[in-house]
């Protein structure tokens, strides 16, 4: 089932091993795709989605030493690191072999090859690639990311995650900050234990002490029997407190005590209880804000603070964006029962293009919607429709004052506003025709 579904790409510069490639697997998988330029490979998987890359280590050169085939496993490997490739040579050198292995290759030919060996080999790589590649994942789902921004995030989740260590997670809103708060624990020597989320910033003060510390019968009206609180729910595995940075002074006193004796007192009792958890906090606030004692008390912020994880917005991820948005449309297209789509070139370059001010909470909406939405199997930059409201916050706070930055941003706002269209994006942007298709030009637009 998984190479029926299969769509590989072959590369090789001799065409009888390409045609024999070709009709050995043209029955087997769903599409079968044959390049004698490596050069083209860039081009190929980014308008196509495929699952397998065969490569040849040996292309046009005096001296075939292979290392031709280890350039462009760099290359596929710098585009998109989730694709697996199978490299082939003439030449049985095992040290070659292991360089390959080692540089990201998922599995090694020789030829001439055996057709079982190499549609077993296929079938296998096939069935351990299907999840996409991550550093961690949190209830299955996959924290997705090659850039260096999430590589930093992901050595720090590596090296905390075992620890007892209090974490706070900073971001703006739709970066994922609970989906790390998860991988957190689920990575942890507690992942047995209760994972318990409260969004704290939504808890009037009456509801904080009750929701958090739980209350006895009789405390108050309506407290018909005892309830245990988050903090009490917890124990023994982590309480993610979201929203951290909007809590009141008043809130942040009381959390303070409760963090400070590892106790916590339900309302209506003089009973205190012990508590054992691992507390992961989360805030959309700049830090700026968190370092100003009247909003924020410092001492709370060395209690929950043992260690920061920041989680770069999707603007800052470069080819994150491309990735995740593989992911999601895979994902769609199951839950929709729909047909495996293809990027068009237009397609992923609008993506690259957006500014993506909801970060990957957007992304995900705008690809649900455009898997729903889209006739036929190619995702184009039609289908790529980018909320107004998102797009107002976008437009309303500037994330530069560089002038080729705004100038460039303003061209894309109303290109976008206009679907393209030059003289009426020229119109309002105050210039000639002329003039835009220079810019164009000059931002490789």
């Amino acid at each position: 089932m998984v190479l029926k579904k299969a769509k590989i790409l072959v590369i090789d510069d001799d065409v009888d091993v390409l045609t024999a490639i070709r009709l050995l697997l043209k029955p087997l998988v769903a599409e079968i795709v044959i390049e004698k330029n490596p050069s083209n490979i860039n081009f190929q998987i980014e308008s196509k989605k495929f699952d397998l890359i065969i490569l040849d280590m040996n292309f046009n050169g005096l001296v075939n030493t292979g290392n031709e085939g280890i350039f462009w496993l760099n290359k596929i490997k710098q585009f998109n690191p989730n694709i697996a490739v199978v490299l082939m040579t003439a030449y049985a050198d095992i040290d070659l072999a292991v360089k390959g292995l080692k540089e990201g290759a998922s599995d090694f030919l020789i030829k001439p090859w055996k057709n079982e060996k190499i549609i077993n080999t296929i079938k296998s790589i096939l069935k351990s690639e299907k999840k996409p590649k991550d550093n961690f994942s949190s209830n299955s789902i996959p924290i997705i990311g090659e850039s260096a921004v999430m590589k930093d995030v992901f050595i720090k989740l590596k090296k905390v995650s075992p620890t007892d260590a209090n974490v706070l997670i900073l971001g703006e809103n739709g970066t994922g900050k609970d989906l790390i708060a998860r991988a957190l624990h689920e990575n942890s020597n507690r992942k047995n234990k209760p994972f318990v989320k409260v969004d704290v910033g939504a808890l009037t003060t009456t509801l904080f002490e009750s929701e958090l510390f739980g209350y006895k019968k009789g405390a108050f009206t309506g407290a018909n029997e005892d309830r245990k609180g988050r903090f009490e729910t917890a124990n023994g595995g982590t309480l993610f407190l979201d929203e951290i940075g909007n809590i009141s002074l008043g809130q942040q006193v009381r959390l303070l005590t409760v963090l400070q004796n590892r106790q916590i007192t339900p309302l209506g009792s003089n009973e205190p209880v012990n508590i054992d958890i691992r507390l992961i906090c989360a805030t959309n606030e700049n830090p700026n804000v968190l370092a100003d004692e009247k909003k924020f008390r410092k001492d709370l912020i060395y209690r929950i603070n043992t260690l920061d994880i920041t989680i770069p917005p999707l603007r800052e991820r470069g080819t994150d964006i491309v990735l995740l948005a593989k992911y999601f449309v895979n994902l769609y297209e199951e839950k929709y029962n729909k047909s495996t789509f293809e990027f068009d070139v237009s397609f992923t370059k609008k993506l690259k293009n957006h500014n993506f001010p909801g970060n990957v909470r957007e992304l995900q909406y705008i690809l649900e919607r455009a898997v729903i939405m889209t006739d036929g199997t190619i995702l184009k930059a039609e289908d790529l429709v980018f909320s107004s409201i998102e797009r107002s916050i976008e437009n309303n706070i500037p994330e530069t004052l560089n002038l080729d930055d705004l100038e460039k941003n303003a061209i894309l706002t109303v290109l976008e506003k206009h679907n393209g269209n030059i003289s009426k994006s020229a119109k309002e942007l105050g210039i000639t025709r002329a003039a835009l298709y220079r810019r164009l030009e000059k931002y490789e637009l």
